[in-house]
């Protein structure tokens, strides 16, 4: 490797680790697409292994541009711990459904990752004035994004069918609570009790005084 400036090695840095992990994931693609049954999903883990290939050719060549090179060790690195990872996913989990769940979301960790690496070289490159490596990482990141988020969905297809092979279809439906009936429509259904009028107590008249019969008695004498 020629003597590189600071700037130049840092992208040559940042790069080699983008370059080691798409070496990585090659490996362990090919593992799952064996697990993976026939449909869009295999599909589409093929496609994302062509993909991944070629991104590793493209920095590759762009390592080599800035000066780079001697990525040997770091490559042999990341095949060996993808063909360690490549029979553990073969073999973990009940079902043919969960073993591909659990595959479908290491690929979304690794794919998540990925964004991260690209989008620090992207604004890496953009600071120094990189403009060939900003777009190269720029559209690399895109694809890796289109790829999560197919994952995301597929996530969720998988998991479906975990539930489907794995929990009765008795056991899939919560028994609701019988409900208690309210205490308004309870009040309708019994018969109304006759209310009690109180009774009207009678006011006896108030008697009129009767007239003294003295004062009679003098009008007749004055007469």
């Amino acid at each position: 490797m020629a003597d590189l400036n600071e700037r130049d090695a840092k992208l040559v840095q940042y790069l080699s680790e983008a370059y080691g992990k798409e070496r990585e994931l090659e490996t362990a693609l090919q593992a799952h697409i064996l697990i993976a049954g026939k449909g869009p999903y295999k599909k589409r883990l093929q496609q994302h292994l062509k993909e991944t290939k070629a991104h590793a050719k493209a920095v590759e060549r762009r390592i080599k541009k800035l000066g780079g090179g001697g990525q040997t060790l770091q490559t042999a690195v990341g095949k060996l711990t993808a063909a360690a990872k490549g029979p553990l996913h073969a073999v973990r989990g009940d079902g043919e459904a969960e073993k591909m769940l659990k595959n479908a979301k290491t690929e979304y960790f690794n794919e998540h990752e990925e964004i991260a690496t690209y989008l620090a070289i992207e604004t890496l490159a953009e600071k120094v004035r990189d403009f060939e490596t900003a777009k190269l990482a720029r559209a690399i990141r895109r694809e890796e994004e289109r790829m999560a988020s197919f994952l995301q969905g597929q996530i969720k297809q998988l998991t479906g069918a975990v539930v489907r092979e794995d929990i009765p279809a008795a056991q899939r439906s919560a028994t609701r609570p019988k409900r208690k009936p309210k205490a308004k429509a309870a009040a309708k259904k019994r018969p109304a009790a006759k209310k009690s009028r109180p009774r009207k107590t009678s006011r006896k008249k108030a008697s009129k005084p009767a007239a003294k019969k003295s004062s009679g008695k003098k009008a007749a004498r004055k007469s």
